[in-house]
């Protein structure tokens, strides 16, 4: 390094005294009327096969175009502090070490297209922190890791076209406007160009966000082209982005147990998260101000579903405070937040002095086990069994050996003694379809102790009503119930013995006015049905018999016989006489019933018969 040092000293010293040009480059100095400018070096021999090392330290902007050189060494600009403009262009590079770029401070535009590179160092770039210009299109990179994303966050133009990309990391498009959760602005400086035309881009979930800038309208995401085509999967093939429809690829969406949650002091809490998407989401938990979050597991009973558990052990004041889950997956990302408060004080508390105890001084001050405080719609939720047990598991405190049997067989007495006051026989009568009589015995407790009935649809927690009462009425009446549906209802009483409050469901009735009105349809469609049936079955009779009689033409000789005036089987001549018309001829036919004689006229003068001699033939009409 000191070398290195030194023979930047040199170099600079030697330029400021007599600059000087490589000889494959040509430079130009910009000179100002102030005495200051700014120098550009431009190298376009074919015949140059290495990056020049004798370059002005004053450049500003350096051209390697159009040459033979195959490869960027290590540390190949370290010198040029002062370059903000490096384009290596049209070359025949293959290879770019990862320190090619070492010290490029102020650098603003790199450009390596029309190359041959197929893996750039994308770690490089950390080397240039003011770079927002960085073209690599028509080269041969088939990748782009997603270690890349966090280098990439500050360029505005990247050129990636022409290359061999078939997807990208769902996690580039993050990085900007609208999938970073930023508002989009209208402000053309903060607009970002993108290259990707002219790759095989394989359309599926993994690309779905690029898919989706590409059929936004107003975007601070600019494609170069906006017609991008997809090469895969074959159904896709050879289609636009703005007309691809993606197969499994759905957003992730996600529900919380509860949105607002007041736990007591000391106490244990557990957040439920559920998402679903396709591929399955990954859940995150977050606290709003950045501390960390622990005690957490999720699981996935079903492709496309998954959920989580977050418990919280003997809750204190800086435990309170939002806290987000996070669903996400290829597809996008989305997140819900709880609000947990923290209430109550914790008072220290001296046990009094029993027989046969010895009450040390490690038991001032101990308090019994805290209670796990779990949001209705939490329970309402079916969970697998070994995970729920596991769970419970890690809740369960386990108290120090000094103190065990003290504690155990104080709670023993405390229950004994609060045994006297509960709340028992709960049970539902005279449902109706919009009403119910909940009774209850209060055992210990006075008449005139309040007592909140609270109800609500089974599993909809945030839709529940309270009634308030007194402990001896005994009974109440839940009314603007809906029909045949189920129903929760527990009683909350001050006094009563420690524990889970006293809880039944019931189910209301079916509305009789429906269901007479449906049994009422039924019978005058039966009616109908038998009344229209018969008509139905005589109609299809009647079509095939006239269907059936149509077909049957032929009739006897003996029928023909009746109906026909006529039977042509001969016709004979008969001898006229000399009284006879010239126009009329007799013929003579064979009958059952008599003998009739038939008289054939002639239709016209045309057509009567000229008698030349006995031999010769004659016509008829008849």
């Amino acid at each position: 390094m000191r070398r290195l040092l030194c023979l930047h000293a040199f170099l600079c010293c030697l330029t400021m005294a007599h600059p000087f040009c490589p000889s494959q480059c040509t430079c130009v100095f910009h000179g100002r009327t102030d005495g200051t400018g700014t120098r550009s070096v431009l190298c376009n021999d074919p015949d140059m096969s290495d990056i020049p090392v004798n370059v002005p330290v004053d450049t500003v902007k350096l051209r390697i175009e159009k040459t033979a050189v195959r490869r960027i060494p290590t540390e190949a600009f370290y010198y040029l502090v002062d370059l903000r403009y490096l384009w290596i262009t049209y070359n025949s590079i293959t290879s770019v070490d990862t320190g090619s770029f070492y010290n490029l401070k102020v650098l603003h535009e790199l450009r390596l297209d029309g190359n041959m590179i197929s893996m750039f160092p994308w770690e490089s770039l950390k080397e240039m922190p003011m770079l927002k210009t960085l073209d690599l299109h028509n080269n041969r990179i088939n990748n782009v890791p997603t270690e890349a994303i966090p280098y990439l966050r500050n360029i505005t133009y990247l050129d990636l076209s022409s290359n061999k990309l078939t997807t990208l990391p769902s996690e580039l498009m993050d990085i900007w406007p609208p999938f970073n959760g930023l508002p989009v602005s209208s402000n053309a400086s903060q607009k970002v160009v993108l290259g990707l035309q002219d790759n095989p881009w394989f359309c599926d979930c993994k690309i779905s966000k690029m898919i989706e800038i590409s059929k936004m309208a107003e975007t601070p995401v600019i494609l170069m082209d906006l017609f991008l085509t997809c090469a895969g999967p074959e159904n896709l093939s050879g289609v636009l982005f703005q007309h691809a429809e993606l197969e499994n690829c759905v957003k992730p969406s996600v529900m919380t147990s509860a949105t607002k949650i007041t736990s007591p002091l000391g106490s244990n809490v557990l957040l439920r998260c559920d998402a679903s998407g396709f591929p399955t989401p990954t859940l995150y938990w977050a606290k709003s101000d950045g501390s960390p979050v622990s005690n957490t597991v999720q699981e996935s009973p079903g492709d496309g579903i998954r959920w989580s558990i977050m418990s919280l052990h003997g809750i204190l004041y800086k435990d309170a405070g939002n806290y987000s889950c996070k669903a996400k997956n290829v597809a996008g990302s989305v997140e819900a937040t709880i609000s947990l408060t923290v209430a109550g004080t914790i008072g220290t508390t001296v046990p009094p002095q029993r027989p046969g105890i010895d009450t040390g001084p490690s038991s001032v001050g101990t308090t019994i086990v805290p209670p796990t405080f779990i949001p209705d719609s939490f329970m309402s939720t079916v969970l697998p069994r070994a995970s729920t047990i596991a769970f419970y598991r890690k809740l369960k405190p386990t108290p120090s050996n000094g103190l065990q049997k003290s504690k155990v067989k104080q709670a023993k007495n405390d229950k004994k003694s609060d045994t006297s006051k509960s709340i028992r026989d709960l049970k539902i009568v005279e449902e109706t379809a919009d009403s119910a009589v909940l009774l209850w015995t209060a055992d210990g407790l006075p008449n005139d102790a309040p007592l909140t009935v609270v109800y609500s649809p089974y599993g909809e927690d945030d839709t529940k009503r309270t009634v308030e009462t007194n402990a001896g009425s005994g009974k109440v009446l839940l009314d603007g119930l809906s029909s045949g549906m189920r129903y929760s209802v527990c009683l909350v009483a001050k006094g009563a013995a420690a524990g889970k409050d006293p809880c039944i469901d019931f189910y209301t009735l079916d509305n009789v006015e429906d269901g007479g009105q449906n049994q009422l349809f039924i019978i005058i469609s039966g009616i109908a049905c038998a009344l229209v049936l018969p008509l139905i079955i005589l109609l299809l009779y009647k079509i095939l018999a006239l269907y059936c009689k149509g077909h049957n033409t032929g009739l006897n000789e003996e029928d023909l016989e009746k109906e026909s005036y006529v039977k042509f089987e001969t016709i004979s001549m008969k001898q006229r006489n000399l009284n006879s018309h010239p126009t009329e001829l007799w013929a003579r036919r064979p009958t059952n019933e008599s003998e009739r004689m038939l008289l054939c006229s002639r239709s016209s003068i045309d057509s009567q018969m000229t008698y030349k001699s006995d031999s010769s033939r004659s016509e008829y009409l008849c």
